[in-house]
């Protein structure tokens, strides 16, 4: 009887190209189609390296690592003296075209839990586009000047921005040195750099301050209306959320000594509300470090917009009157640019290592060059001129808007607020602010519907309008824009 050949027939082999190169990348595809396909069934015995080298006509060594590759992806069985085979167990895949069928009649899977809350935030989240009334857009007159270019483009080709292994979880030193010298003679924060941390912005420093500071059921007070972002983070860390109303002196803290007054902490923004505008009062400020301190609480500062007020001198933090109470959070985004991706929260020395922890599991650290960049800035006094520089023009900026506002759309009532990027005005009983929101957007404006950021209790229907970054022209061409959709 003739012995039964060794050899056997793979006709996928027969697509191998050497005109093409690559060759043991093309056999190792070629012999994966054919297993995927069952042209080589589970079991079966493939040969010899040296044979199917001799019948290619390739090197051995090209078949030796084609075999090797599909024993490591788990296709082939290679064992010393024997031969090499296909896995054992091993079922026919689906074919190309199977596949595409089986995808396209394939349910797919159910969502899990958590995913609707978070398509839920990425809408209320997302930026607008950078047209007239958005918030927080740098450019033509108030971008930064030639000196921030002249320093990045230094610091940019120096050794400083050269790339380097980890660095600290709490950010630049020279940047948090300027900071601290910053935020203690602008703002009466009291502070040193140690108790800086950087980080990407606001919204992670709210992150940061509810993870520490919280734990899941925990009871938290937050303002009402309020910052998406903030009862989003609570909402993510599973804490339980009592909303207070807000009045013309800020918080209303009798409220929420009514209803819930043993919360863990309480997240304000005191020197310019979000989103109406209001500063809290005096009084408000003392008797809510009262509460933090009789409660064993804590007050998260969301320094919001503190920067630019247009009547008088900007009001002074929180922090100041209570430091080792008081968390303090601020941005560079919207005085600089949101880019940039850097923001900064004060916190108490005892307090710092369980900051950096967390700080350290979100990111290792901000971007580094411009951190060197910023530190420059605000050390050689630029920053503190772009500031006075950036408040004269917003305010001739607000003024255009409003005046454009009650001229044309008489109706709509400006909120009174005398500082920030935006200003709030309420619409007539009865208009929906987010269906007019979408209808801005289609006519080729941004602003953001009040009521989504309220809770069930309140009824509130406006909309926000930043006046930053552009022209007199684009924000009264915009005026006439929003009349037409309020039509």
């Amino acid at each position: 009887m003739p012995k039964r050949p060794l050899v056997i027939e793979i006709p996928a082999l027969g697509t191998i190209d050497r005109t093409k190169g690559h060759i043991g990348q093309q056999l190792t595809d070629s012999l994966r189609k054919a297993i995927s396909t069952g042209e080589l069934k589970a079991g079966e015995r493939l040969p010899s390296s040296r044979a199917l080298a001799d019948s290619l006509g390739v090197s051995r060594g090209t078949v030796t690592e084609a075999y090797e590759q599909l024993r490591a992806e788990g296709l082939l069985d290679t064992k010393a003296s024997a031969s090499t085979r296909v896995a054992a167990g091993l079922q026919e895949w689906d074919t190309p075209a199977q596949r595409t069928i089986n995808q396209q009649t394939e349910q797919p899977p159910s969502l899990p839990t958590s995913a609707s809350l978070y398509i839920a935030m990425a809408d209320h989240l997302t930026p607008l586009p950078s047209v007239p009334f958005s918030v927080a857009v740098p450019r033509g007159e108030v971008a930064m000047d030639d000196h921030w270019r002249r320093l990045g483009n230094r610091i940019r080709t120096s050794p400083m921005a050269a790339p380097s292994g980890y660095t600290c979880p709490q950010g630049l030193l020279p940047l948090r040195e300027a900071l601290a010298d910053y935020l203690r003679r602008a703002r009466a924060v009291n502070c040193e750099a140690e108790n800086i941390i950087i980080t990407e912005g606001t919204q992670q420093g709210l992150y940061l301050a509810s993870k520490v500071l919280l734990a899941p059921g925990d009871l938290a007070w937050a303002e009402d209306p309020a910052y998406p972002g903030l009862t989003a983070v609570l909402q993510d860390r599973g804490v339980q959320v009592s909303r207070i109303p807000v009045d013309t002196q800020g918080m209303n803290l009798a409220s929420a000594l009514e209803t819930c007054p043993a919360a863990r902490a309480a997240f304000v923004t005191p020197s310019h509300q979000y989103p109406l505008g209001m500063p809290m009062s005096m009084p408000r400020r003392l008797a809510l470090i009262d509460w933090a301190r009789q409660y064993d609480s804590w007050i998260v500062e969301d320094d919001y917009d503190s920067e630019l007020r247009y009547t008088g001198q900007p009001f002074p933090a929180m922090q100041g009157l209570a430091p080792k109470r008081v968390i303090y959070l601020g941005t560079f985004s919207k005085v600089l640019a949101p880019s940039l991706r850097l923001g900064y929260i004060v916190v108490p020395g005892f307090l710092l290592k369980s900051f950096i922890g967390a700080r350290s599991l979100l990111g290792r650290s901000s971007p580094l060059t411009e951190q060197h960049v910023v530190a420059a800035y605000m050390k050689e006094g630029y920053f503190d001129t772009h500031i006075r520089r950036i408040r004269a023009i917003y305010g001739e900026r607000r003024q255009v808007l409003i005046d454009a506002l009650q001229r044309e759309i008489p109706e709509l009532k400006v909120q009174p607020a005398d500082q920030g990027m935006h200003i709030v005005v309420s619409l007539p009983e009865g208009q929906d602010d987010v269906a007019i929101a979408s209808a801005a957007s289609t006519a080729g404006i941004s602003v953001r519907a009040l009521s989504p950021m309220c809770s069930d209790n309140l009824q509130l229907s406006g909309l926000m309008l930043g006046f930053g970054g552009f022209t007199e022209a684009q924000l009264l061409s915009a005026v006439k824009k929003l009349r037409q959709v309020l039509k």
